[in-house]
């Protein structure tokens, strides 16, 4: 688990996968191995609320990670991204 980002507003971690692989089966024996997938969880410190991003939604996320390291954008130019993200959120923030 990385933190990329933390402001008085958003935390962002990147959640990284175990190094260990998992063994999926099925009723033709076991099925050829397959590593974990990544994710970022996306925090809304002001609404104390969270999204998940995995698959598509990571790689898109991945994306606009690597555009604000090549562009450089201001901390509200990110923080309104992460806003557009966090209208996905439902769930709430449990334990942090």
């Amino acid at each position: 688990m990385n933190m990329l980002y933390d402001s008085d507003s958003f935390v962002v971690v990147h959640m990284l996968p175990d190094a260990d692989r998992v063994e999926v089966s099925s009723d033709d024996g076991p099925a050829p191995l397959q590593l974990a997938r990544h994710g970022f969880e996306i925090v809304d410190k002001r609404t104390g609320k969270e999204v998940y991003l995995d698959g598509s939604w990571a790689e898109m996320f991945q994306l606009q990670i690597l555009a604000w390291q090549r562009d450089a954008p201001t901390q509200e130019e990110v923080e309104d991204t992460l806003e557009g993200y966090t209208g996905l959120a439902q769930h709430p923030v449990v334990v942090h």
